[in-house]
């Protein structure tokens, strides 16, 4: 990734795991970041998506940081993050349709990973878009089926439809979703999104939460200096 009298060495690999959610406005505030980089470090940045279930329901939800206990709460942070980070952010679902969980989202995410990583992104982005810009409820499932049919018809070379109608919410995905919990739990990863940047020979770091660029490149270069 890094370069070396112009040139990348090859061996410097940089390996990030995401901790994210659909629901999650800070991650998809973050997204254009992460865009970015996979764009100017190609073939030397790989990311991994791990669903982070921010809101298993709204009985075991709780964000004392942001003192959001209950769904009308949520769009006030929306509509910070919304002014923070200028991407397009649709405050008021939380008002008309509130999701009562993330995740049926994330076990669609993990459903669509089933088929390639690249179709989980691709769900993964689709979903977060639908609710942050389209005001869809993807707690439900038709808003999750309408999301997938449109992913299917716009990129079927990678996307099955059919095939993610059969395996949504089955063993596999279901088991998926736990083993990203495991994860979650297991690094102690309370915010979203959360990054884990890590080396060749796995030494890493950790950043949290909502990061400039600049941020996110520093935090590389504790592991790839240049």
């Amino acid at each position: 990734m890094i370069k070396e009298n112009n040139h990348y060495r090859p061996t410097d690999q940089v390996a990030i795991v995401c901790y994210t959610d659909p629901l999650c406005c800070w991650s998809w505030g973050m997204q254009p970041q992460l865009d970015r980089l996979i764009g100017e470090y190609s073939g030397h940045v790989t990311i991994e998506y791990c669903m982070g279930g921010l809101i298993p329901d709204w009985t075991e939800f709780s964000d004392p940081l942001n003192s959001i206990h209950k769904p009308a709460q949520m769009g006030p942070m929306w509509m910070q993050a919304g002014h923070l980070t200028g991407r397009p952010i649709d405050d008021m679902i939380w008002m008309s349709d509130p999701p009562s969980s993330s995740y049926p989202a994330c076990i669609a995410v993990k459903t669509a990973q089933l088929q390639s990583p690249e179709a989980g992104k691709l769900m993964l982005f689709r979903l977060s878009e639908a609710v942050m810009t389209n005001r869809k409820n993807i707690a439900k499932t038709e808003a999750i089926a309408e999301v997938a049919e449109d992913l299917a018809k716009d990129h079927p070379e990678i996307f099955d439809f059919a095939r993610f109608k059969k395996e949504y919410n089955g063993d596999l995905s279901r088991e998926a979703f736990r083993e990203d919990l495991k994860k979650v739990k297991l690094n102690k990863v309370g915010r979203f999104p959360t990054f884990t940047i890590s080396n060749d020979q796995e030494q890493g770091v950790i950043i949290t939460g909502y990061r400039p660029y600049e941020a996110l490149l520093e935090a590389i270069r504790q592991v790839v200096p240049f």
